[in-house]
């Protein structure tokens, strides 16, 4: 699944194009079509017709993994969930297999939503924070501090690496930035989070932002046929690295499951230290 850094990518391309006549911003919308009706989440395909013909890009923004298209009247909200993908091409081209959705602007040209395995989803509305309200802080964001997040860890006991996961606690990060991290931190994956002490959850948090930037950086990660251009995967330090040597200390990387999720890490260098596990939930 597309994570923060490969949702960020996503959204500069649609914001500033490959070239600036790609560009969404200004755009003025036509008409829509949907390919599979199911894609829409919200409203009723009718309402959907209805309401986003005549209205133009204002803005393209991200939020957590959500793609944030702004409108003049209303906002369009794009999740790409497992597969999901995004173009903006002419009208004259062939629509490609598993195209699900279309936005038709007056100018010609089209942005298509493309998801083969029809787990995406695109919603219109004119409160997006009846979509996005539920979503934790931004860990980019400056005004999300240390401290506050030392508050937050604090207040659950929960194992560290589904916390991370969960969107309504930190939104935008996902298995291979969450490994990462806590390899950067050097915290195992099972460690509760109330035992974390102010340095650790700063410590963290720095290695939070920095593989997100570096993966921002890298256009995100591509490892499988679903997202593309991406280089962050060439510079993994655990995620998918099973058996390969650490490359802090040489252990072989390790792969657990935690929280059902299949988690990375080093077990020489993410020490597992709390004495009473069984007291940490999922």
């Amino acid at each position: 699944m597309p994570e923060l850094p490969e949702v960020e990518t996503v959204v500069r391309n649609l914001r500033n194009g490959a070239t600036t006549t790609l560009a969404l911003p200004g755009r003025r919308i036509q008409s829509a079509e949907l390919l599979w009706e199911r894609t829409l989440a919200e409203p009723t395909a009718p309402l959907f017709y209805g309401a986003i013909a005549g209205q133009r890009v204002i803005a393209v923004d991200r939020r957590a993994k959500f793609i944030v298209i702004r409108l003049d009247v209303d906002t369009l909200l794009v999740h790409l969930r497992m597969s999901g993908d995004l173009r903006v091409e002419n009208q004259q081209e062939e629509l490609l297999p598993h195209d699900r959705a279309l936005i038709l602007f007056e100018d010609g040209t089209r942005l298509v939503f493309n998801d083969a395995r029809k787990f995406g989803r695109i919603w219109l509305v004119r409160d997006s924070g009846t979509v996005l309200g539920g979503l934790g802080p931004e860990p980019l964001e400056d005004s999300f501090t240390p401290g506050e997040f030392h508050r937050k860890l604090q207040s659950t006991r929960r194992q560290i690496k589904p916390l991370l996961l969960d969107q309504s606690f930190l939104a935008g990060l996902g298995n291979i930035y969450t490994d990462e991290a806590l390899f950067m931190a050097r915290i195992h994956p099972h460690t509760a989070s109330d035992s974390l002490s102010a340095q650790q959850a700063a410590q963290l948090l720095q290695a939070i932002r920095a593989v997100l930037q570096e993966g921002i950086r890298r256009n995100g990660a591509s490892i499988d046929w679903v997202y593309r251009g991406g280089d962050f995967q060439n510079h993994f330090a655990v995620y998918q690295r099973t058996g390969e040597p650490c490359t802090v200390c040489g252990t072989p990387i390790q792969r657990i499951v935690v929280g059902q999720r299949g988690t990375h890490f080093c077990p020489h260098c993410q020490v597992f230290t709390d004495s009473n596990p069984t007291n940490i939930t999922n």
